[in-house]
């Protein structure tokens, strides 16, 4: 088959790679334009637009959506893999196949832009990736296959997404062969969730929450936008967080230094703080952070 792949994270990149090598004819790559990015906003275009260079792929920036559609006319079918963006009924209809999407999450559940994210901060234990049939709506089209995956407990969004990623070209392998023989997707089944994209508001620890509840808020906004509380009335972001073994009788927020160990209360007891990124610093081990921050008396964050 020609196809075209439309992404943008570098989360499509071993699908691609997959592809790049098939008995299939990668024709193109569809990402969205270079954008400013990071503190001194100088433009850079995107991880998957890179890999397409480097691969002397075409890449094409569509700004519109009849540059997109022009991008669309000669392929059997087309992938999207974080694409950014909701395809128009008429777009869909271009490539002689339609088009499909691998979303990571079990659909129904998490549909939407941070479906890794909130599986993560819900404290799910199992996830996984669904191949689907694009239609209008958002992540709502009838399914070619799915694959599960069991979350290491330790494992934050970004080492999530990368093990998703690998599961993710096996479940594309297999919905070629099953477009390829004619197989009709079926319909999702089940209760819907939605996974909005995460915002740095909510990312504000409320220390009277539960340790389990902010240990997966911090597994799940890392690395973007990143769990934070204040310190000393400073942003102070979390980065690593783990249960503690030990219940050391300390108020919501306030911390200690114990058993060569940073540790914060919370409602239920003591998380134990694994890596901070103070305000204007670089990440670092929350020891070492606290050494430097000589606490002196009780302190407390947030």
């Amino acid at each position: 088959m020609r196809i075209g792949v439309a992404a943008t994270p570098d989360v499509a990149i071993p699908s691609l790679d997959w592809l790049k090598d098939s008995e299939h004819e990668l024709v193109r790559v569809i990402t969205q334009p270079d954008r400013p990015s990071g503190r001194g906003q100088s433009v850079k275009s995107s991880s998957v637009s890179d890999w397409a260079s480097t691969h002397a792929i075409e890449v094409v920036k569509p700004d519109s959506i009849e540059a997109l559609n022009s991008a669309l006319e000669g392929l059997d079918l087309l992938i999207t893999i974080g694409f950014g963006r909701i395809l128009p009924k008429k777009s869909l209809e271009i490539p002689r196949l339609g088009c499909i999407n691998l979303h990571f999450s079990l659909l129904p559940k998490y549909r939407g832009a941070a479906p890794v994210q909130r599986a993560i901060e819900m404290g799910e234990t199992q996830t996984g990736v669904t191949v689907f049939q694009l239609d209008e709506g958002m992540d709502t089209g009838p399914i070619y296959c799915s694959r599960t995956f069991s979350i290491p407990p330790t494992h934050r969004s970004f080492e999530l997404l990368s093990d998703l990623s690998v599961v993710g070209a096996l479940a594309l392998s297999q919905a070629l062969t099953e477009i390829e023989n004619g197989a009709t997707p079926v319909a999702q089944s089940g209760q819907a969730s939605l996974a909005k994209k995460l915002t740095r508001e909510e990312a504000d620890i409320d220390w009277h929450n539960s340790c389990a509840v902010i240990v997966n808020k911090i597994r799940a906004f890392y690395p973007s936008p990143t769990a934070w509380t204040t310190f000393r009335e400073q942003p102070l972001k979390i980065s690593k967080a783990v249960l503690g073994d030990t219940n050391y009788g300390l108020e919501p927020g306030q911390l200690l230094v114990a058993d060569d160990m940073c540790l914060i209360g919370t409602l239920d007891g003591t998380i134990c703080l694994v890596s901070v990124i103070p305000s204007g610093k670089k990440e670092m081990s929350a020891l070492d952070w606290s050494r430097g921050a000589r606490f002196t008396g009780t302190e407390h964050c947030g």
